[in-house]
């Protein structure tokens, strides 16, 4: 923990407490020793300005009824989570335009201005220095994005036309929506699908001639949604696959401490490899992330995932070989 996460804990930790505590406790929830629990008090009273009153024999107490309001640390004191949060919070909002909610809208924006140009951080400079870079993110109609909220929030049956990309193929569904996934920068509609008899996920953009029904929608149960998500990636299963992956040790050091999967097994290996182990259902993006990396991420096993690897790579070095009739000619 470096030292400006402990004093932003301490100041946590002194704020939800209306008795003393005492600096051994102080040193044992800060993970450090008594001489670095006492010299981070005497940073956060003394520099910062946090009233802390010493009770003898007791301990230490926040006492921020001598201010005007609750004490707050000067300065810019966010996480990285809080800060992505607030962030993206604050370029959504952006993109919204003038509607309904315009009145509402406004204050909320104002009000993540105000936090990230917090005093001292040097006024809006922090929204002007941080880029939140969107990635392959496709455009979706607005009219139809409107549609399958109404129908999502009115718990409604839906008649939609999907073209799906995969087949090039236009079909007519009767779906009941379920819940809206945003990933990796594109929206997602899970539904159920009254054709297929079975949870499906449709990206929004594809998703045409949309009608809401009177009918209500079929609900689905939370733990077969959350089983829905159990797979790697977007395409949807139940995860009963396990992809054992391993890595150069050059590359280890990155991807060991990635989150692939939040049910992954990770172990490094004697030599400084890595070995990655994952649930998926349909391998078609766990396939594109490995590809990536290229000849540093090995599939062991399965075979069928190792072959559909192999596979995918000859593929492509053919499309560099000179033998290769559609080659680009110069």
């Amino acid at each position: 923990m470096n030292k400006f996460d402990r004093i932003f804990d301490l100041c946590k930790i002194l704020k939800g407490r209306r008795t003393p505590i005492s600096v051994l406790a102080l040193a044992e929830r800060l993970e450090c020793s008594v001489p670095t629990a006492k010299r981070t008090i005497s940073k956060l009273r003394v520099e910062l300005g946090a009233p802390i009153k010493t009770i003898r024999g007791r301990g230490y107490l926040l006492r921020d009824d001598t201010l005007e309001g609750p004490y707050e640390l000067p300065g810019l004191w966010f996480n990285d989570s809080e800060l992505y949060g607030l962030l993206m919070t604050n370029q959504f909002l952006g993109q919204v335009e003038p509607g309904l909610f315009k009145k509402d809208i406004e204050p909320l924006k104002k009000r993540i201005v105000n936090m990230l140009g917090h005093r001292h951080a040097g006024g809006t400079e922090l929204i002007d220095r941080v880029r939140m870079a969107a990635n392959a993110s496709r455009p979706i109609d607005r009219q139809r994005f409107r549609q399958c909220c109404t129908a999502l929030s009115e718990r409604s049956r839906m008649d939609i036309q999907y073209h799906a990309r995969s087949s090039d193929q236009q079909t007519t569904r009767i779906i009941s929506p379920q819940r809206l996934t945003h990933y990796r920068d594109n929206w997602y509609l899970d539904a159920w699908c009254h054709q297929r008899k079975g949870l499906r996920r449709f990206a929004l953009e594809r998703i045409e001639n949309i009608e809401i029904r009177s009918q209500p929608a079929r609900e689905v149960a939370a733990d077969e949604l959350r089983q829905h998500d159990a797979a790697y990636g977007i395409f949807s299963g139940t995860g009963n696959q396990s992809a054992v992956i391993r890595f150069t040790p050059r590359r280890a050091r990155w991807v060991a401490e990635e989150t692939w999967h939040p049910d992954q097994t990770g172990r490094w290996l004697e030599d400084g490899r890595y070995e990655l182990t994952i649930p998926y259902d349909d391998p078609t993006e766990l396939i594109m992330d490995l590809l990536r990396h290229g000849p540093e991420a090995e599939v062991i096993k399965p075979t069928s995932l190792r072959q559909a690897v192999a596979e995918r790579l000859r593929q492509t070095l053919a499309q560099y070989s000179e033998e290769n009739p559609s080659r680009i000619k110069k």
